[in-house]
């Protein structure tokens, strides 16, 4: 696990919302028996109190006051590509916590090519993850560095949850379904407002995206199986019992990028994939049409886009919020993502007839945001750092499955309470 540079992580962005709790997370796994005394991590940012406080609150929530002394602190803003250079100089891997990435993020992303250090982040954002893609995959393949995407939520659980799905069927997965679940406690939950900026400015821009993708000229995965059928805007699940809607997250862009490189390097089938949320009985489904209507009109223009992100919590009927949630909703929150994935058993020719045998998965977590997230972000960040032999030979930009398909990730991920599991064994 030796680097040559002073520290093995380095988490921009630690004073933020969501980064203070990846430094809490970070320290948690750095403590355990696998790397204890063997990994030298930073926090990084433009504040060094705010960054002390960040410490000093992990230092006491975790019980471990030797954090305040045992991490340094490296000063850097997003603005200013000198101080960023020495940050990435400084790391073997930076963990991005700095967002909305489509503003923020390709600074990260050049100083850590530029200077040898390989990079992880958040990201849900479909232009900005893909955009990285168009731009930086051949310069982040020369240096040999690694920059994936969407280590969090958005879309670890999706992309690996496709592939556990693949990995515990026995024949050929052809399509799969995923049914996102959300569940809150007495306390309700919320999302902190960064997350609402990210959506509203890449709805506002799905022209650059079809532009992105235009320029990346990738030609279209083929279709093995049966077609998948997608479903409507807003539908009855019979499978899981509640009305449901398309995902509007990063999932299927990152999915359907894995799939296209395990397909194009590796000689896999691609799988064909489709993301939907469930959202209860038809009361929500009513509030849920109203809501949606508003946003969608309101984001096309640019006052109305002003509106949307200076009044988050009105917009989103209190789901967004500029505080974020409190420790009670995030303790009381938890999520559940189901895999309904059709294909073909051992010796059936999956480009003749229909689909003969079926496969339900789920991978399940604590509260999606500021919990699972962490706990996904850190993993990936632990084997990139010491399971370099089962990445791609190759750096380069990649999505979490695409560079992490052959890793112990999954393993790593059921040991620190985001789980996969098979729910019903496959049926011909």
């Amino acid at each position: 696990m030796a680097t040559g540079r002073p520290y093995h992580l380095v988490v921009f962005g630690a004073s933020g919302f969501t980064g203070q709790f990846v430094v809490e997370e970070l320290a948690r796994v750095v403590a355990e028996d696998e790397l204890r005394g063997s990994v030298r991590w930073a926090v990084a940012g433009r504040d060094k109190e705010k960054l002390r406080a960040v410490l000093e609150r992990a230092a006491g929530k975790l019980g471990k006051a030797e954090l305040k002394s045992e991490v340094d602190i490296i000063l850097c803003d997003v603005s200013d590509p000198a101080s960023l250079a020495n940050m990435a100089k400084q790391a073997a891997i930076v963990l991005n916590c700095v967002g909305p990435y489509r503003f923020f993020g390709e600074p990260v992303v050049k100083a850590c090519i530029e200077n040898g250090a390989s990079c992880i982040d958040i990201s849900g954002e479909p232009q900005f993850l893909e955009g990285i893609y168009l731009n930086y995959n051949d310069k982040a393949a020369e240096k040999g560095v690694y920059v994936i995407g969407s280590c969090g939520f958005d879309s670890i659980p999706a992309d690996m949850g496709v592939l556990y799905t693949r990995n515990n069927l026995k024949g050929t997965l052809t399509a799969v379904e995923s049914f996102l679940n959300v569940k809150f406690g007495p306390e309700g939950s919320c999302i902190h407002d960064g997350t609402w900026k990210s959506v509203v400015y890449g709805l506002a821009d799905q022209d650059n995206l079809k532009k992105i993708r235009r320029q990346i000229g990738h030609k279209s995965l083929p279709v093995v199986g049966a077609k998948l059928k997608r479903r409507g805007a807003v539908f009855y699940s019979n499978e899981l019992s509640q009305y449901s809607i398309p995902f509007m997250g990063s999932d299927v862009s990152v999915v359907k990028r894995t799939q296209r490189y395990l397909h194009t390097h590796l000689q896999e089938t691609p799988v064909q994939y489709a993301a939907y949320a469930t959202v209860g009985g038809i009361g929500s489904v009513i509030k849920l049409m109203f809501a949606g209507l508003l946003f969608l009109i309101l984001v096309k223009f640019n006052f109305g886009r002003k509106l949307l992100v200076k009044y988050p919590e009105f917009f989103s009927g209190g789901y967004f919020t500029k505080d974020g949630p409190t420790e009670k909703q995030m303790k009381g929150s938890s999520f559940e993502m189901t895999f309904l994935g059709e294909g073909y058993s051992v010796g059936q020719d999956p480009h003749e007839g229909k689909p003969n045998v079926k496969i339900c998965t789920q991978v399940k977590g604590p509260e999606a945001g500021y919990v699972a997230t962490p706990i996904a972000m850190v993993q990936a960040a632990v084997v990139l750092l010491k399971d370099k032999s089962s990445l791609p030979k190759q750096g380069g930009v990649y999505s979490p499955g695409a560079a992490f398909s052959k890793t112990k990730l999954i393993d790593r991920l059921n040991d620190h309470g985001i789980e996969f599991s098979v729910i019903s064994q496959p049926e011909v």
